[in-house]
Order: structure tokens, then sequence, then C-alpha cells
């Protein structure tokens, strides 16, 4: 599970000796709508995260390479499930997060985040390797917009980006923040204002605070109807 594009998962896992393997799926990948591939990495350096956490829980660190052999492009990253590990509070969240359904509605409603929440989403960026700048907001504005970046604009950072993008998703999630997110940034005029030379906007997100809800039956609903391929398209997470 993670973010997709244009609704298809075009990635694929593969068990190898001692490995898994991430691969990009040729037969899903619709060139057209996503030339250069860009896309198709950061969707899939998320499912690299999920798998990761997923790992965590079964008590393996896992070991990460990615773009590991030139000579196979389609091969994204290999996973090593290395010594033991102790699963910590927060890969738990980040884990039981990952069950939440996608919503196909464009724009979250609720509250600005805290500046304490918003420090906290920044930092799960950080630890993927990319930055999460706050867009300035009017004062009447009950969205946060948000856009991330990376300093590069490769394959490597495509997939860094992918990854930084769900661990924030995802820690949003925990701590009652629904979001919608594209992975069109760089037109828009204010993120000139809050980068430096050298960062490259890999996607924008918008970011609302949410009233804690207690869960009525099952703590998870199934999820929901496949989402618009149309260009442009916001994905909520909630």
């Amino acid at each position: 599970m993670g973010p997709t594009v244009h609704d298809v998962h075009a990635w694929r896992f593969k068990v190898v000796a001692g490995l898994i393997e991430l691969h990009a799926d040729p037969d899903r990948f619709r060139r057209l709508r996503d030339p250069a591939g860009r896309a198709l990495h950061l969707a899939s350096g998320a499912a690299l995260v999920n798998l990761r956490l997923t790992a965590a829980q079964l008590g393996h660190e896992a070991v990460v390479r990615l773009l590991p052999d030139a000579g196979r492009p389609a091969l994204l990253a290999t996973v090593r499930l290395a010594g033991r590990h102790r699963v910590t509070r927060e890969e738990r969240l980040l884990c039981a997060a990952t069950l939440r359904p996608l919503s196909a509605t464009a724009h979250p409603s609720g509250e600005r985040p805290s500046a304490h929440v918003l420090n906290e989403l920044r930092e799960a960026a950080r630890l993927e390797g990319a930055a999460l700048h706050p867009l300035p907001t009017a004062a009447d504005g009950a969205v946060q917009r948000a856009v991330l970046t990376t300093t590069g604009d490769g394959r490597t950072e495509w997939l860094r980006a992918g990854q930084a993008l769900q661990r924030v998703l995802l820690s949003g999630t925990a701590r009652s923040v629904s979001a919608s997110f594209t992975f069109e940034a760089a037109d828009v005029p204010s993120v000139r204002e809050v980068t430096t030379p050298g960062e490259i906007p890999q996607a924008l997100l918008e970011l609302a605070q949410q009233a804690p809800v207690r869960p009525r039956g099952r703590l998870f609903e199934p999820a929901v109807d496949r989402q618009h391929e149309g260009k442009r398209n916001w994905q909520r997470i909630r």
C-alpha cells in the first residue's frame, strides 16, 4: 500500500536469496502520464517505507540500498533483513497508519496544525533525507500548505522524496492530521519564498488538524474505491 501514480501500483516486490527487491513494473507503468518516471519513483519510495515498517514489527532491521545495479534500471532498491530490531512506539503507530484507507476527497478540512505538530512532520521528512517547508498562509486559512523538497533531482532523490512523503503522511495520520498532496509543486509561486538554491520541490501538501476520533466497530475501514486519474489528482490521507 502507498500513494499511487494515477491509481496504479506500478511497483513489485520480489524475494531473492537473502534480499527483497523493489522493481518498477513496466506492464503497469504509464509512461505517457509520467514520461521521466518521477512519480513512479516517488510512489515506489513510499511503498518502501511500508516494507521497512513491517520489517520492524517483525523484529528485523531493514538495510536498504537504492538503485543498487546500474545495469538493471528497473531494480529500484534492495532490502536486507539484518539483525534483531526492537520496535519503537513510533514505528508501531506509523505501521498501523499504513492500514488506513486512502480517500479521493480533494482537500482536507479542519484547523491548521500547531507549530509543534509541524515541527514533528518536518523532522519526519528530515529523517528520510528531505525537507518539509510550510508555505505562507492567509490569516483566515484553515489549511496549512507545505512543500517537500530534496537537494538534487535524480532518481535517487525521487526515491528519497517518496520515502519522506510517506513518513510525513503516516506521521500526520498518527497525529490526527489529514493531508492531501500532489506531485506537481514546482509552479507554485510561494515555494520560492521558503526554499534555498539547490532545493527541488517534489510534492505539495495540504495539512489540516482533525479532532481525535474514537474508532467505532473495526479500527480500520475497508479501502475506498479507485481514485480519479486526472491531472493534478490530489490524494487525501485521513
